[in-house]
């Protein structure tokens, strides 16, 4: 099942996405909200209330009204919270590689993730971004799932089962900020706080088990064989699968849950895929011809990323008409 939020005359609402519509939910079953924060607040049997009223579709025992005027939203336009994980060895040792460090040995005893702005979660459409976010401006093609139920202290071997589904996410990078406060050993902030985009749907693990595969050796939990590309103004320039996550989802939720809650509605990314920003292709380039021409995302470009299974999210960047900077605010 495909879940969806999207806006109507300025209201939003929870819906399905079948047989290339979208489907009010609340209109065809009552007892299930019209947004999508309360309908993963029920749990278990809103979602299986859910999945037969898509299926019932499907087969074409029901036929509600269909959608035509809509705005598609993040599949979880208010999540509870963000987290991003670091999950694809290959980024993280290309990453390196290009600064000329050794790969870190922590990579590969535990999982790491930070918190990013959940209020500047948002799906398909304009991304706005201001000056200084021009200044070495990324993409970042990853795969996030949602929560679906409240835990805490979860083993991996469990995990899985608090997932209510997958999504593609885009975590967007203004590296010339990142750069610069990471210096001060303090992790990623106003470098990322922008924008981090979801979509264009929520898809339940039971859409995916015809891609399961086994994870990494010495590693727990469901991975899928799943491919990923991203493509700005139509040429390819990332491609991965998320079949190559070293450390799987399960054992990411494993860490965040470790003495706190982890609640419906929060959204947790995997990490950048290997190859998937323009920071590590370019550091790539340099590396192998000093003469490499260096790419960054620039005010009317267009981002398409796609993944089996999982949709195609796209996305025009914006620039907003002002000349104010915090860069220019450094002291000397």
């Amino acid at each position: 099942m495909k879940l969806v939020s999207y806006k109507t005359e300025d209201k939003e609402h929870l819906g399905i996405y079948a047989n290339g519509h979208i489907y009010n939910l609340n209109s065809c079953d009552k007892l299930i909200p019209d947004h999508m924060n309360a309908f993963l607040e029920g749990g278990e049997p809103l979602m299986e209330r859910a999945k037969k009223i898509n299926q019932d579709i499907l087969d074409g025992k029901l036929s509600p009204k269909e959608e035509v005027f809509y705005e598609l939203l993040a599949p979880v336009p208010h999540p509870t919270s963000c987290r991003d994980g670091y999950a694809f060895r290959q980024h993280v040792a290309a990453a390196r590689r290009n600064r000329k460090v050794d790969m870190i040995a922590e990579f590969d005893q535990y999982p790491i993730f930070y918190f990013t702005n959940h209020n500047a979660i948002q799906g398909p459409g304009e991304i706005e971004c201001m000056p200084d976010h021009f200044q070495k401006l990324d993409f970042e093609l990853e795969v996030a799932v949602v929560i679906g139920k409240k835990g805490r202290n979860i083993k991996a071997a469990e995990a899985d089962e608090y997932i209510a589904g997958y999504t593609i996410m885009n975590d967007m990078s203004a590296r010339t900020l990142q750069m610069e406060e990471m210096l001060l050993n303090l992790g990623p902030a106003k470098g990322k706080d922008f924008s981090t985009v979801i979509g264009p749907w929520l898809v339940t693990p039971d859409e995916l088990e015809q891609f399961k595969v086994a994870a990494k050796e010495n590693h727990v939990g469901n991975n899928y064989n799943l491919k990923m590309t991203c493509k700005v103004n139509g040429i390819e320039v990332s491609s991965g699968n998320m079949a190559d996550m070293d450390w799987t989802f399960a054992e990411i939720i494993e860490r965040c849950a470790y003495g706190v809650d982890i609640l419906p509605g929060d959204v947790i990314g995997s990490g950048t895929v290997g190859t998937g920003c323009f920071l590590e292709l370019n550091g790539t380039g340099l590396l192998n011809d000093p003469n490499y021409q260096v790419q960054w995302l620039q005010a009317g470009d267009h981002v398409e990323m796609e993944i089996t299974g999982l949709g195609a999210l796209s996305n025009t960047i914006t620039k907003v008409d002002t000349d104010f900077s915090i860069l220019a605010l450094k002291k000397k």
